[in-house]
């Protein structure tokens, strides 16, 4: 057990707001709402839009208006995110705050506004043509933000008129962003009544989860899930409204834009193309035979054939050991130690400042994440610890986020804005790091093959799992153009992909049928298709642990050079500074293969 005179931190915010009630937050607010106010004009008043007539304008006065429009861009976004951030760590460790519900819903709507803004630009941009490049070129100021002038103008192509996008936004507010809210709050409140070692308790559902997943017992890990499918199957309607809501949204959206499929505006949020994602998922794929050999060997030290789907993160081996928070954090300290001084140093500022929160309770949403606040130039981060070596190990990655965005100090917005291919690099570097050192430190197989359990479990969720959730997502999309699906319509599609993907590796007879119901990443528009890209990360960051343990210490810049640049170039161009080739086949594989090599060892103990 987890030592329990060891206080679990709630996360400090004073430093930004005194409060939610504070009239320093409505001075921030009401200064958000006057930066909008004076960009909006500016647009009206110099005719920023698609239909000017830009031949009008010389360049000097092109320059001029780009310079003045990435200044006023950087300024809102700064504080509109920061005020947005803020509030939602409020949302996100107490569902029944009804203030900060109401805060959130307040920037929600000024975001869209600048949201909006930012599109009526884009399309302004793109109509400048061949003269943007000129304009890039004539002012340093405007060169430093190129690659985001120029990857808005060539995302202009895909926008509607300004006034059709506008109304989008508009309704997106009612509508889209509300079908994730509502999501939010209905498996964030559901509590569940379980008995566990004979007390009877309620239990929220991340809590519950855990217990599904990790209990020593087989028995309780199997009334544990039956517990959860009950829950989630009570909320079943409400939550299939919510997916059908989004995917809808999307779809129409997608239509009305021109893109080639649902697929098609995350592959360029994502800053990758369809050669390298097949690239990718084709490695993906012929690994599925490796891992499903892991999971017949988990299952034989069950005494079964296949899993069923509480037995899929059950604990293996033998590791009786349980981290409080003061050993978990000296374990991260010691071991990003040896990779950075400067990583360590920066990881102790932020547990001895207080970014993260990690007390379970009842109105906290489950898993962990973590968010920047641009104002302070910090970070904030959630999760649930348990004491278990899996929770270390995610205080390593979300700590991983956090070093990215210090790396990005002194940027601002437009220079920042990371995809989430690349945005998962630092966090699994950090979490390969803690794992590494744990697997070297080991003497006793039983321990050995405990850890290697615990990352292959990692492995396998973000291979496997994740191939699952892509193929679900892919067959929603497609089908909700004709129509609104059933919630068993959506139990069955996940199941069938579960099917796909795991094999035989799982008991056909107990999958996970609501696994569609509590994963919030579908019910969010501006990360459909999700899932995809945390397999990008993780492999591109097991390919870059590879070089970094045949470069050694002169590795660590180039990686810190790579975070700080993740907002100025795509993933390609990117990986191309270590030599990488993201769209062969080869790449992906021999990251896959390191993979391979632990499962190997796996049988072998």
């Amino acid at each position: 057990m987890t030592n329990t005179t060891d206080v679990l931190p709630h996360w400090d915010l004073s430093n930004v707001y005194p409060g939610l009630d504070s009239p320093e937050f409505e001075t921030s607010f009401q200064e958000a709402v006057g930066l909008i106010d004076a960009l909006e004009a500016y647009l009206e008043s110099h005719q920023i839009n698609r239909d000017s007539d830009q031949t009008v304008k010389n360049l000097p006065a092109l320059s001029s208006q780009t310079s003045a429009l990435i200044g006023m861009l950087n300024s809102c976004f700064k504080l509109v995110h920061t005020l947005n951030n803020y509030v939602y760590c409020y949302i996100t460790t107490d569902s029944y705050n009804s203030l900060a519900a109401q805060q959130y819903s307040r920037i929600q709507a000024q975001l869209v506004r600048l949201l909006q803004a930012e599109k009526v630009i884009a399309g302004w941009l793109g109509s400048l043509g061949a003269r943007l490049d000129e304009i890039i070129t004539n002012d340093p100021d405007v060169e430093a933000n190129g690659f985001y002038l120029s990857e808005s103008a060539q995302q202009a192509q895909y926008l509607m008129s300004d006034s059709e996008e506008q109304l989008a936004n508009q309704l997106s507010l009612s509508s889209i962003r509300a079908w994730g809210k509502l999501q939010g709050t209905v498996t964030s409140q559901l509590s569940i009544e379980f008995e566990l070692d004979g007390e009877v308790s309620d239990y929220p559902l991340p809590a519950l989860q855990n217990i599904r997943r990790y209990n020593p017992n087989p028995e309780v890990r199997q009334r544990a899930f039956e517990a959860e499918i009950d829950a989630l199957e009570s909320v079943r309607e409400p939550l299939a409204a919510c997916m059908n809501g989004v995917a809808g949204f999307n779809n129409v959206l997608n239509r009305a834009r021109n893109r080639e499929d649902a697929i098609h505006h995350s592959l360029d949020t994502a800053r990758i193309d369809r050669e390298a994602l097949d690239a990718m998922l084709s490695a993906m794929q012929a690994s599925f035979p490796a891992f499903r050999s892991y999971l017949h060997a988990k299952a034989r030290r069950f005494d079964k054939q296949s899993l069923p789907w509480w037995d899929l993160f059950a604990p293996v081996g033998e590791n009786n050991r349980r981290y409080s928070w003061s050993e978990a954090r000296e374990f991260v300290l010691a071991n990003f130690n040896r990779f950075s001084p400067e990583l360590a140093t920066f990881a102790g500022r932020a547990f001895d400042s207080n970014w993260i929160d990690a007390e379970p309770r009842a109105g906290k949403r489950g898993g962990a994440f973590c968010t920047r606040i641009p104002a302070v130039e910090e970070s904030r981060i959630l999760c649930n610890f348990d004491g278990s070596l899996d929770q270390v190990s995610t205080i390593a990655h979300e700590l991983g986020h956090a070093f990215h965005i210090e790396c990005q100090r002194g940027k601002h917005y437009l220079q920042y804005i990371t995809p989430m291919t690349l945005a998962e690099t630092a966090s699994i570097f950090c979490e390969t790091i803690i794992m590494d050192a744990v697997l070297e430190n080991t003497t006793s197989p039983q321990e050995e093959l405990n850890i290697l359990e615990t990352m292959l479990i990692g492995d396998t969720q973000v291979i496997v799992d994740i191939s699952s959730r892509y193929l679900f997502e892919k067959e929603v999309y497609a089908r909700r153009v004709d129509s609104e699906l059933s919630p068993d319509e959506f139990c069955e599609i996940i199941s069938r992909a579960q099917v796909e993907t795991y094999g035989d590796g799982l008991d056909e007879d107990h999958l996970h049928p609501y696994m569609w119901a509590w994963k919030p990443h579908y019910y969010r528009s501006d990360i459909a298709f999700y899932n995809y890209p945390y397999a990008f990360g993780l492999l591109f960051s097991i390919g870059l642990y590879a070089i970094y343990k045949l470069r050694g210490p002169e590795f660590v810049p180039q990686l810190q050079d790579l975070l700080a640049s993740t907002g100025l170039a795509d993933a390609a161009d990117l990986a191309n500074r270590f030599d990488i080739d993201i769209r062969t086949v080869d790449f992906w594989e021999n990251s896959l293969q390191i993979i391979q090599e632990r499962i190997a060892r796996y049988q072998e103990l």
